[in-house]
C-alpha cells in the first residue's frame, strides 16, 4: 500500500479512537514527524548551577517538563576544566564547592534518565585568560597582533589570550583536554563555538611568522587581511580540527562535531571559520548558528544568510540559537514564539541561550516552564 494510503488509513483509524479527526490528525504528526531539537546551553557564570548537586538534578527536571531534548554544558572556561586534569586547573568556585560534586557527569545521568541528551561544550575553545599559568609560562604558544600584543578584551573588560592553533604543543593539550573529558563518561560528542578560532589581527608572533615565511618564502604581510595570510591561517585552524577528528576515531570516541559560530562573514573575516568549507569538508557533523539578534525582523533577516541556505542544501543538521536571555535582560515569551515559528519554519531546531535565562524574572518560573513547553509544539520538521 503507498506510504500516502497508510497515512490517511492510520489518521483515520485514530480519529475514530479520539472522535475528532483534527484533533487525530495533529497527534498523527507528532507521532510520525521526528522532533526537533530543543536545547539550552549551561554556564557555570553568571549562575550556581554547577555547585548544587541537587539542584542540578532539579534544572533537569524543570527542563525535562518543558519539553527540552538536548542541554550544552560548558566543560572548559577561562582556562579551567569542571573536573581534576592533566592540562589544566579545577574551576575555582567548584574547587571550593567540591569537587566531588562533579557537574558535568552529574548531568550526563540526569540526562539518561530524563531522556535529554548532554553535549559538552567547549565554550573558550582557543582562548584563555591573559593572566593563566599556561599563558604565562609558556609565551611562545601565544598568538600577537603586529604591534606585539598578546591578548584583546573579550567579555566586557578581560584580558584574553589566544594560543595558537598551529604550534605542535598547543595542538596536544587542547586535543588532550577534550579526549581526557570525553573518556570521563559518556556524552554526545562535542561542541565548539566561536571561541575555536584564530584572531584575523593576530599571528605576527615570532612562531607563526617563521613558520608562515618557511612555507609561502615571504614574511607576514602587514595587511592582515590579506587573503594569501588570511587562507594560510585559516588553513592552520582547520588541520587542527581535522586532527581533533581523527584523535577522536582513534580512541575509540564519539566524533560527532556540533560547531556554534555566528553568521558567516563575521566568523571568517574575524575569526577565520571558515564553516562553510568544515562543512562540505564533513569535519563537522552540525551547525548551530548563533542568531542573537534582539529583535523578530533582525533575527528573520540572519535566518536569510546565503551560507545558512548553502548548509541546508548539504543536508547538514542545523539549530537556530536564540537569546532567551542575559543578565537581567529576558527576551520576552511573544518575541521567542515568533523567532521559534521562524526557525521552525525553515526546518532548523532551536538552543537556546543560556539556562539562567530560560525561567526569566519577568514571568512565573511554572507559567515561563509551560509556556515553553507550548514552544514545543510549533513548526515540526517538514
Amino acid at each position: 500500500m503507498p506510504l500516502k494510503s497508510v497515512r490517511s488509513v492510520l489518521v483515520l483509524a485514530l480519529s475514530l479512537v479520539l472522535g475528532a479527526e483534527v484533533q487525530a490528525e495533529s497527534r498523527l504528526e507528532r507521532l510520525l514527524k521526528p522532533h526537533p531539537t530543543t536545547g539550552v546551553w549551561l554556564t557555570n557564570s553568571p549562575s550556581t548551577l554547577y555547585y548544587d548537586r541537587a539542584r542540578i538534578g532539579e534544572a533537569m527536571k524543570e527542563l525535562q517538563a518543558a519539553g527540552f531534548n538536548r542541554v550544552l554544558p560548558n566543560v572548559w572556561s577561562r582556562g579551567t576544566t569542571f573536573h581534576p586534569s592533566a592540562y589544566a586547573p579545577v574551576e575555582p568556585s567548584l574547587q571550593k564547592a567540591g569537587v566531588a560534586i562533579d557537574p558535568i557527569c552529574t548531568l550526563v545521568e540526569e540526562g539518561r534518565r530524563r531522556g535529554i541528551q548532554v553535549m559538552p561544550w567547549f565554550e573558550y575553545g582557543l582562548m584563555e585568560p591573559a593572566t593563566s599559568q599556561v599563558v604565562q609560562h609558556n609565551p611562545e604558544w601565544v598568538l600577537a597582533r603586529a604591534d606585539g600584543q598578546r591578548w584583546m578584551t573579550m567579555h566586557g573588560s578581560h584580558r584574553m589570550a589566544w594560543l595558537n592553533p598551529a604550534h605542535p604543543a598547543v595542538k596536544e593539550r587542547f586535543i588532550g583536554l577534550v579526549l581526557e573529558t570525553l573518556k570521563r563518561c559518556p556524552m554526545q560528542g562535542l561542541q565548539l563555538d566561536d571561541h575555536f578560532a584564530w584572531p584575523v589581527q593576530f599571528g605576527y608572533d615570532g612562531f607563526s611568522a617563521d613558520l608562515y615565511e618557511q612555507e609561502t618564502g615571504s614574511p607576514p604581510p602587514v595587511d592582515h587581511t590579506n587573503h594569501q595570510w588570511m587562507s594560510w591561517r585559516r588553513r592552520k585552524l582547520t588541520q587542527l580540527l581535522r586532527d581533533l577528528r581523527s584523535r577522536l576515531q582513534q580512541d575509540g570516541l564519539s566524533s560527532r562535531i556540533s560547531l556554534s559560530p555566528g553568521p558567516f562573514r563575521q566568523s571568517y573575516n574575524l575569526w577565520l571559520q571558515d564553516w562553510k568549507l568544515w562543512a562540505f569538508g564533513e569535519l563537522i557533523d552540525e551547525l548551530v548558528v548563533q542568531n542573537y539578534a534582539y529583535s523578530v525582523k533582525g533575527f528573520e533577516r540572519d535566518l536569510n544568510q546565503p551560507a545558512l541556505r548553502k548548509a541546508r542544501e548539504w543536508k547538514l543538521p542545523i539549530q537556530i540559537g536564540i537569546l532567551a536571555g542575559f543578565g537581567q535582560r529576558t527576551t520576552s515569551i511573544a518575541d521567542l514564539q515568533a523567532k521559534v515559528r521562524l526557525a521552525r519554519d525553515r526546518g532548523f531546531g532551536v538552543i537556546f541561550f543560556y539556562w539562567e535565562g530560560l525561567w526569566g524574572r519577568h514571568v512565573p518560573e511554572n507559567q515561563r516552564i509551560q509556556r515553553f513547553r507550548d514552544l514545543q509544539q510549533l513548526g515540526y520538521q517538514p
